[in-house]
């Protein structure tokens, strides 16, 4: 019985083995599997980290954006601001020029006067430099053809030759500009 008993454990030892054995590959292969899986998952978690940044960083240069387009927005509309803000101020002063203009044309030419018409002229031509300087620009009419966006029609007339028709006879109030925008449309006289 000592026999069967030492085949039995030499059995069972084997039998306890074979699993041992059978199991040694199982954990070599987990192992083996192990670094795959290890190396699949910090392919995920760096595909996912990479797919995060590139989100981000989309995010940031659509702000970046939105604000270099804000500032640039706000920076023009101040200068329209700058630009505009003395139209009132000029339109303002615009019938002083014309009281000016009127004034000089209607001086005799009088040796007697001629200083005081000198005089005058001065002063209108500089109270016109300072307008200039800030901005102001005739708008051309007289001669020229009628054009709606320029120019405001006070009156018609009959042409008097085929080359005067559409086109400006007489100016009785200039139009201007202030920084390439009318302020006031030339009141002009048209030939039919």
């Amino acid at each position: 019985m000592k026999k069967k008993w030492s085949t039995q454990m030499k059995e069972g030892q084997t039998d306890q083995q074979n699993p041992a054995e059978n199991e040694q590959p199982d954990v070599i292969q987990d192992k083996e599997r192990e670094p795959e899986n290890h190396e699949q998952e910090k392919d995920d978690i760096i595909a996912a980290q990479q797919s995060r940044i590139e989100e981000l960083n989309n995010k940031y240069l659509y702000l970046f954006a939105e604000f270099d387009n804000f500032r640039k927005r706000t920076s023009k509309e101040r200068l329209d601001i700058i630009k505009t803000a003395s139209a009132d101020v000029v339109t303002a002063m615009l019938p002083v020029l014309d009281d000016f203009e009127r004034a000089i044309r209607a001086f005799p030419d009088d040796e007697t006067v001629k200083s005081l018409k000198d005089g005058v002229v001065l002063i209108y031509e500089k109270y016109r430099a300072v307008l200039v300087k800030a901005g102001l620009e005739e708008i051309k009419a007289m001669g020229e053809e009628f054009n709606t966006d320029m120019h405001e029609a006070v009156a018609n007339v009959p042409a008097q030759s085929d080359a005067q028709k559409g086109k400006i006879i007489d100016v009785t109030e200039k139009g201007y500009y202030l920084n390439g925008v009318i302020i006031r449309f030339a009141k002009v006289v048209v030939a039919n």
